[in-house]
C-alpha cells in the first residue's frame, strides 16, 4: 500500500516555512487538521520539470526542479527523505526534503545502467532499492543505495526478468515484488521497444537481503504482449498490478489483475465497457486499504475504475482527459490528470492549468 507516516510536525513544515508564515489562522489550523500531503512530478508548459507537495484540497505546497522529467516518488519515514526518479531510461534520481532544511541530493546512475522510474526504501530507511536496466545484456536489476552514506550505490541483484518497472516491499520488510514488464530496451535507441514479437512479462519475488528469487510468475503465452507495469498492496497482503497491451489494438485482454504468494496470477474479469474504455493501457495502481478499494487509471483512455478488494467487482468509473496519477484519499482516491487537475477523494476539482501531472502519486500520512 503507498501509503507513509510523516510526523504532523514535519508534515507541515512540507509546506515550506514561507508558506505556513503567509497562511491565515483557519488556514494554519485545516492544514494541521490535514490527514495527508501527496507528492507527484510534473512537466511545466514553459517546458520545466519538478517534482510537487500538495495538499488534500488539491494545493501546491512545495516544488524542487528537477533536470528532465520525473516519474514516481517514493518516500523514508525515519530520515522523512523523499525520492523521485526519472522517468525510463533516465540516469537520476533526486532525493529532497519535504521539511526544506536540506538542499537536494542527486543520484546518478552508474555506467552500463538507467533508473525505471520506481524505488522503495527499507523499512528502517537504511536503504533505496531501484528498478533499473543492465541494458547491454537485456537484464533487469534493483540497485543498492546506502542511504546513510550520501545514497551511494553498494551493489545490485537481478529482478530475473526484463525491463523492470514498480517494485514494493512486503509486509515482512524482506521480500520484494517486482513488475518484469518483459520489454527491452536501450538507451542508444531512446525509448524504442526492441523485443515486442518475444517479450516475456513476468512478477517476481525477491529476496532483499541474499538477492535471491523467491517466486516467478509469468502470464499465458497467448498473454506474452502484456506487460505487467504497476503495482499495490491492500490491507490483506493482495497485490494488485496493472497491464499494458503490445498487442494488435483489436484486442482486449484483461489488464488488471491480483498475485498472491504460493499462487498464480489470476486476472480479473470487467465489464467490455469497462475494459474498451482502458484503450489497453494501464497508467497507474492504487490501494485504499481503509475502504477496501483499488483505483486503476489510464490516460490512453481518460479513464479511472474502481475495484472492491474483496470481490474483484468493479464498483464505480469516471471520465478524467489522461487522468494517471493516484493514491487513497479519505474514504476514496485523489487523482491528477495532464490536463492540469487534481480532483480530491471528496470530489472536489483544482485547476493548476501550467502543469501537466506526471504518471504518479504518494500519499503521505500524518502520523498521529
Amino acid at each position: 500500500m503507498r501509503t507513509l507516516l510523516i510526523d504532523r510536525r514535519d508534515f507541515l513544515r512540507a509546506a515550506g516555512t514561507g508558506f505556513v508564515a503567509a497562511l491565515a489562522p483557519r488556514a494554519l489550523a485545516d492544514t494541521l487538521a490535514a490527514d495527508a500531503v501527496f507528492a507527484t512530478a510534473f512537466v511545466k508548459r514553459d517546458g520545466g520539470f519538478g517534482a510537487a507537495v500538495v495538499s488534500e484540497a488539491g494545493r501546491i505546497l512545495h516544488t524542487i526542479d528537477l533536470p528532465d522529467r520525473g516519474h514516481d516518488v517514493t518516500f523514508d519515514p525515519v530520515s522523512k527523505r523523499s525520492v523521485v526518479f526519472a522517468r525510463q531510461p533516465g540516469t537520476f534520481a533526486v532525493v529532497f526534503d519535504h521539511t526544506g532544511r536540506e538542499k537536494p541530493l542527486t543520484i546518478a546512475s552508474v555506467a552500463g545502467r538507467h533508473f525505471f522510474g520506481h524505488g522503495v526504501f527499507s523499512d528502517d530507511g537504511a536503504l533505496l532499492y531501484a528498478t533499473e536496466n543492465d541494458f547491454d545484456n537485456a537484464a533487469g536489476v534493483v540497485g543498492i543505495y546506502d542511504a546513510r552514506s550520501k545514497f551511494s550505490r553498494i551493489g545490485e541483484f537481478p529482478t530475473y526478468g526484463t525491463g523492470p518497472h514498480e517494485l514494493l516491499l512486503l509486509g515482512d520488510g524482506r521480500t520484494l515484488a517486482i513488475a518484469n514488464g518483459g520489454i527491452e530496451t536501450h538507451p542508444d535507441y531512446g525509448r524504442a521497444e526492441l523485443n515486442i514479437a518475444t517479450m516475456k512479462p513476468s512478477y517476481t519475488l525477491v529476496d532483499r537481503v541474499t538477492g535471491d528469487l523467491v517466486e516467478k510468475h509469468g502470464l499465458p503465452p497467448a498473454l506474452h504482449q502484456l506487460s505487467i507495469r504497476h503495482m499495490d498492496r491492500d490491507l490483506a497482503g493482495t497485490v494488485w498490478f496493472g497491464c499494458q497491451y503490445r498487442g494488435p489494438a483489436t484486442d482486449r485482454p484483461a489488464l488488471v489483475g491480483r498475485a498472491v504468494r504460493g499462487k498464480d496470477l489470476e486476472l480479473l474479469e470487467m465489464p467490455q465497457e469497462v475494459l474498451s474504455g482502458f484503450r489497453n493501457y494501464i497508467g497507474s495502481v492504487a490501494a485504499n486499504p481503509a475502504a477496501g478499494r483499488v483505483a486503476v487509471t489510464s490516460p490512453e483512455g481518460n479513464s479511472l475504475a474502481v475495484i472492491d478488494a474483496a470481490s474483484g467487482r468493479v464498483v464505480a468509473t469516471r471520465s478524467l482527459v489522461e487522468v494517471c496519477g493516484i493514491a487513497a484519499d479519505g474514504a476514496g482516491f485523489m487523482a491528477t490528470t495532464g490536463a492540469g487537475e487534481i480532483v480530491a477523494g471528496a470530489g472536489t476539482t483544482r485547476s493548476e492549468p501550467d502543469y501537466v501531472w506526471d504518471n504518479h502519486m504518494l500519499r503521505i500520512a500524518a502520523a498521529a
